[in-house]
């Protein structure tokens, strides 16, 4: 493969392997199957989730709800928690389709009024410590709670929470441990506010978890999102092998120094993302794989993307490897972080060459 800058390769059969896989384990946990489409942000690849079933979605932003929403997905849940400023954005969604927002913040709903129902999602922080309310503040929970269910303009949904504190456990029996701990807190705090307002639902969605556990009683939607790719980070966490990482970056190689051990490819922080991993206590920020056929096969693990600039990558590899790759030549790397990557590139190009145009990039107008 000659390419003049890096692209972004998809291998459609895994990912659809991966959607199909997940499907089956939401429908023997007996849960709603929720995706976040925050890491493909593709009309194409969402289509594939309506083929397999899926009605309702995540997303990450008003702009990805309107993109997703222009595509006929009419069920729509803003997983980002919900401040003023988007009022008008999602007040234009509620007229036309069932959209959902996350509440993180006792008063993100002051002085807000919606035209038509909103559900409203309570964001509970069950250990990643990211954001989201405190389960043991039960006057705080029981104070928004009343006030959502007691408005004309909201629908008290549930209660929703995402583990990502799971992305730093090694092996399911690591994740297993936090997404225990994570539904005992979530079904005791539902049945101590559902005495005051109502049966309310649980939405929990982190990739690991999802990919993993079996235990999903009491809980009535799962939202995992990486899992249509995964990742070097999924992989290292347990929750996928290698052969299910979807996308790979194909960047050209511009330079080697085989005296220091490096290799320059065109592939930097505005390709891949900051995002790192630690492989015998060095950073990683992408691992190679061996071309087979159209795709990609095994890893390298002695060819590591270990520094980045804005444009130039700079991978460790022996001198062997490094003189039989001249500029011009195509190294394969897996990211680290699958999100991260496909939204900076923009688009994704399958093994069989057709380009998958993604959401736009940049800031859009309210519809």
């Amino acid at each position: 493969m000659s390419l003049s800058e890096p692209v972004l390769l998809l291998d459609t059969a895994r990912a659809k392997r991966n959607l199909d896989a997940m499907c089956a384990r939401a429908r023997l946990a007996g849960t709603r199957l929720r995706p976040h489409f925050k890491t493909h942000q593709s009309h194409v690849v969402g289509r594939w989730f309506r083929d397999a079933g899926v009605s309702a979605i995540a997303v990450s932003s008003p702009a990805m709800a309107e993109y997703f929403a222009a595509d006929g997905w009419d069920d729509i849940t803003l997983a980002f928690p919900f401040h003023p400023g988007m009022r008008d954005r999602i007040d234009a969604l509620a007229a036309r389709l069932r959209i959902g927002i996350t509440l993180a913040d006792a008063d993100a709903l002051a002085g807000v009024a919606f035209g038509a129902p909103v559900d409203v999602w309570l964001k509970i922080d069950v250990g990643s410590h990211r954001t989201g309310f405190d389960p043991d503040d039960l006057h705080t929970l029981q104070r928004v709670a009343s006030a959502v269910a007691g408005r004309t303009d909201t629908r008290l949904r549930g209660l929703l929470a995402h583990a990502g504190h799971t992305y730093g456990a090694r092996g399911s029996g690591a994740i297993a441990r936090i997404h225990e701990q994570a539904l005992a807190r979530l079904r005791t705090l539902r049945e101590r506010l559902a005495a005051g307002v109502g049966p309310l639902e649980l939405s929990v969605g982190d990739t690991p978890a999802c990919s993993t556990q079996a235990d999903w009683a009491g809980v009535d939607e799962m939202r995992p999102g990486n899992f249509i790719y995964y990742d070097l980070v999924q992989w290292q966490v347990g929750s996928c092998g290698v052969q299910d990482i979807a996308v790979a970056m194909a960047c050209p190689v511009v330079a080697r120094h085989p005296a220091r051990g490096e290799l320059v490819v065109h592939g930097g922080a505005v390709h891949f993302s900051r995002d790192s991993m630690a492989i015998d206590g060095r950073p990683v920020f992408g691992m190679a794989v061996a071309p087979d056929g159209a795709g990609w096969g095994a890893p390298l693990p002695d060819v590591t993307l270990h520094r980045l600039s804005q444009e130039h990558g700079i991978v460790r590899a022996p001198e062997a490897f490094i003189r039989a790759h001249p500029p011009g030549s195509t190294l394969y790397l897996l990211p680290v972080h699958s999100c991260l990557t496909a939204d900076a590139m923009g688009a994704v190009r399958t093994l069989d060459g057709e380009t998958l145009a993604m959401m736009p990039r940049g800031p859009s107008a309210p519809a």
